[in-house]
């Protein structure tokens, strides 16, 4: 069994919509990661949802809506280097100290988050 997938029932729903919405705040913010984003950010917001519910255990709708998520392909029209990934996981794990999660949680969450974000660099 995947580590993440306890978290759903240990957080809530409700508290990755939280994190989800308190992480597009931080792009928002960040030009380098704005860029990367049409205008509204709603549809991306909630596609991140509903990965992230799926990957943390909850209902598998991302997958029924999307298909299988192939986060690398799917991102491979955007570069992606070490200094982007560190916008991405900066806006991420700012958004995660945000919400209040039992710390257990939390540091899975940091450890998917940190392998995921490393994983998507596609440009050195």
């Amino acid at each position: 069994m995947n580590p993440f997938q306890s978290i759903y029932e240990a957080i809530g729903e409700d508290q990755i919509k939280k994190l989800v919405s308190y992480f597009y705040e931080e792009v928002a913010k960040n030009q380098a990661l704005r860029k990367l984003y049409p205008e509204d950010l709603r549809p991306a917001e909630r596609r991140l949802f509903l990965f992230l519910v799926q990957v943390f255990g909850g209902p598998q709708t991302y997958f029924e809506e999307r298909g299988y998520p192939r986060l690398r392909m799917r991102h491979l029209d955007w570069m992606i280097n070490p200094s982007m990934r560190d916008h991405w996981l900066n806006a991420m794990l700012t958004s995660l100290d945000k919400v209040n999660l039992e710390q257990n949680a939390k540091e899975l969450m940091m450890d998917y988050f940190i392998k995921t974000a490393n994983h998507m660099i596609n440009h050195e």
